[in-house]
């Protein structure tokens, strides 16, 4: 089921041929002036056909499991978020607190002199 699937190699050319082809896109039209017989345009390639793939079945149990697996991984991932945002607004304010308190300290060393 893991293994990879590669598709069948290409055939080789018989020795003594031309390895490279023309695309027929860039062959000579059939009206030209040139002394030499057009070269006929390869057969395209049959279609293959994909092998069919198996969906994935899940059993009603597994599909409860997944479900349930999933929303506990988004809250918890939702309670380590929001503690951190938390974390961040109490240190915010805490410093904020600190300097109201400092700026009182500084002013009132200055109206004392």
């Amino acid at each position: 089921m893991f293994t990879p699937k590669y598709p069948t190699p290409d055939t080789a050319p018989i020795a003594g041929t031309s390895l490279v082809q023309p695309p027929a896109a860039l062959a000579h039209p059939p009206a030209c002036d040139c002394n030499h017989t057009p070269v006929p345009a390869a057969a395209p390639a049959p279609a293959s056909v994909p092998a069919p793939r198996s969906a994935v079945q899940l059993s009603p149990g597994a599909l409860v499991v997944a479900v349930a697996g999933g929303t506990a991984v988004v809250l918890v991932v939702g309670a380590v978020l929001v503690s951190m945002l938390l974390a961040v607004a109490i240190t915010g304010v805490s410093v904020a607190i600190c300097a109201v308190v400092l700026r009182s300290l500084l002013n009132s060393q200055n109206n004392q002199r």
